[in-house]
């Protein structure tokens, strides 16, 4: 099966099961075996400027939409966008007319907010009434011309999704595209079901119209595969996951490829039906890395290309792609690892993803503790490396990377840090050392991550 590195359906606790936006980290040498450190407290290094319960309170005394920006530490997507596009006179002018909230999903706060929003993709943008009802969510990396006409159609229309359906009757171009819109936002809810029950229940012309609508037809699909993923059912994914695929995906074609693929692959013709589809990710990567028309997610582009080009046994190819990569992310940064981290995190994955595949990880340690010194308040680039370090059987180096992790790690991310520590140290025989660990964790996590601190418990209790 094929290993993704996308930002795809995050859950509540993602930043602990999450491969994507992680491929793996490395080291230098390390000085004598440190003792455990003392976990963070169960709060972000950097809090934010408002609390949820805050904006949403300041939203409604104002009469105004509230934007919850949900994102992550380890989420290369978001920093994309707090860089490159949350930024300037557009974003001046959206902070005008809307309330805007941070959410950490690795936080507890954040956790339970997504869960309650069913936010499955990092970053997401959800947008509320000022009585809280929702009027949208924008998924994922956006270039600026995608990114402000949607948010401003969603702040500006304070349109519900009940009064968007309601604007669907018939078989009219304004119903068309009313129905284009409703099907999008059912995709972005991840409701596959609830957005075929609507469309089941339209008058005989509206669904006739809107089957014959190539956007709407295309959403339709996508509804489909993503219903029949989340059934299990690979023989109708297969067939939707075809037809969606043949479509004009742009930029989002990585992400239903991620859906794609492992269900190809365990077809008898999988090379046949993966080969099918190297040609558009090829023109993808020279169009939306490489070209004129970029894709705010290159690194997608990428992956979805590497991945192919692996399961088709063309290694060569996927060495030349990730050179190319390489080069181009390094330009763009110009030495300067402050500048975007963005940048930098593609940067790390495609190194990682090289030395992998070449055995030699020379340039990906090399690469590592600029990192870390570029961001020394994120247990991101310690814990990378450190996990990489003890992949690779370096116990006694990746510790003192994952210990200087925990020290900046919380919610969510303690938690994983804490596990990656205790197989090192289990892995140096240090056994009480690693219960300490465990203990020490599980009193700062308190009630939160149960199912996540139970599995860190049975490390220790085997």
């Amino acid at each position: 099966m094929t290993t993704s590195f996308r930002l795809i359906a995050v859950a509540a606790v993602a930043a602990m099961a999450l491969a994507g936006c992680n491929r793996k980290p490395e080291t230098t040498p390390a000085a004598a075996a440190p003792t455990a450190a003392t976990p963070a407290a169960d709060t972000p290094s950097v809090k934010p400027e408002m609390s949820f319960d805050e904006a949403r309170a300041k939203a409604k005394a104002q009469q105004l939409p509230l934007i919850v920006d949900f994102h992550a530490p380890w989420c290369y997507s978001c920093y994309f966008m707090a860089t490159n596009i949350l930024t300037g006179p557009q974003w001046d002018a959206v902070e005008k007319k809307a309330v805007v909230v941070e959410v950490d999903a690795d936080s507890p706060d954040g956790a339970s907010l997504q869960k309650q929003y069913g936010i499955k993709f990092l970053p997401s943008y959800l947008v509320l009434r000022a009585d809280g009802q929702e009027l949208g969510r924008i998924l994922g990396e956006k270039t600026r011309a995608e990114f402000y006409p949607q948010i401003n159609k969603i702040i500006d229309s304070g349109q519900t999704l009940q009064a968007e359906r309601d604007k669907v009757k018939d078989g009219s171009q304004a119903s068309v595209v009313a129905g284009r819109s409703v099907l999008k936002s059912y995709h972005a809810r991840y409701d596959a079901d609830g957005g075929l029950q609507w469309f089941a229940g339209l008058p005989d012309d509206a669904r006739k119209a809107l089957q014959n609508d190539t956007q709407a037809a295309l959403w339709m699909a996508r509804l489909h595969f993503l219903q029949a993923v989340k059934a299990d059912d690979k023989k109708t994914a297969l067939a939707f996951g075809k037809t969606v695929l043949a479509g004009d995906l742009g930029c989002e074609r990585p992400y239903e490829l991620d859906r794609y693929m492992p269900i190809v692959e365990a077809q008898p013709d999988a090379k046949t039906l993966i080969g099918e589809q190297q040609p558009a990710a090829q023109q993808l990567v020279e169009q939306g890395v490489f070209g004129e028309q970029p894709c705010a997610d290159k690194r997608s582009a990428v992956f979805a290309l590497f991945d192919i080009d692996g399961a088709l046994g063309e290694k060569d190819a996927q060495e030349a792609l990730l050179e190319r990569a390489i080069a181009d992310v390094e330009k763009d940064i110009g030495g300067d690892f402050k500048k975007d981290r963005n940048l930098d995190d593609n940067l790390r994955v495609y190194r990682d993803q090289l030395a992998s595949l070449t055995g030699d990880y020379s340039a990906y340690d090399a690469l590592m503790p600029q990192l870390v010194a570029a961001w020394p308040d994120d247990y991101v680039y310690p814990e990378r490396w450190g996990k990489s370090l003890l992949e690779r059987g370096k116990a006694d180096e990746a510790l003192p990377h994952l210990e200087q992790a925990a020290q900046l790690a919380y919610g969510a991310n303690r938690l994983l840090v804490a596990e990656l520590r205790v197989k090192a140290l289990q892995a140096l025989h240090r056994d009480s050392d690693a219960r300490r660990v465990v203990a020490e964790t599980l009193k700062a996590n308190g009630p939160w991550f149960p199912t996540e601190a139970a599995k860190l418990k049975a490390m220790v209790n085997a």
